[in-house]
């Protein structure tokens, strides 16, 4: 986040979304972790059906975020006073933290699998950080480059 200080220092209701973010991005993985190693030790999945399991991961965190984003957007926006500019970063924030959370909550226990590592030790550690990152960095350049389209200078 030091990388963004500047933006935060200039636009601090940023800050008030990034532990919901976080947060987010950590349930959705860790769900997604959980459903495919649940179905990996059951047998009812296998190596072989990591492409179609994590493509539906996927598919269903984007329509997961593509929901909230239209919910918690307008909800900050009208309900809470965030600015317009802000409502719209959550917004958008939403559909990608989400696909991203989903996309690698549910490909890596496949990769532990495939490498030989136990999954269940690694995966979820691994997706939380990766997506705590990936995340907050996501979330960062949406708003500089929602800023600029609003026409604000940072």
């Amino acid at each position: 986040m030091n990388g963004f200080e500047h933006t935060l220092s200039k636009q601090i209701e940023l800050a008030y979304f990034v532990p919901l973010m976080a947060g987010h991005g950590g349930n959705t993985g860790g769900q997604a972790v959980g459903t495919v190693l649940s179905a990996l030790s059951a047998g009812v999945i296998s190596k072989k059906d990591a492409v179609g399991v994590v493509s539906k991961e996927a598919l269903s965190g984007l329509f997961m975020g593509v929901i909230l984003g239209a919910l918690v957007g307008p909800i900050s926006h009208y309900g809470m006073g965030i600015s317009v500019h802000v409502a719209t970063v959550v917004s958008v924030t939403f559909p990608l933290l989400s696909t991203i959370a989903s996309l690698l909550g549910s490909s890596l226990p496949f990769v532990c699998v495939m490498l030989g590592l136990d999954p269940a030790v690694i995966a979820a550690p691994a997706m939380t950080s990766f997506v705590d990152v990936s995340g907050l960095l996501c979330y960062f350049l949406i708003a500089n480059k929602i800023f600029r389209l609003f026409g604000m200078e940072l």
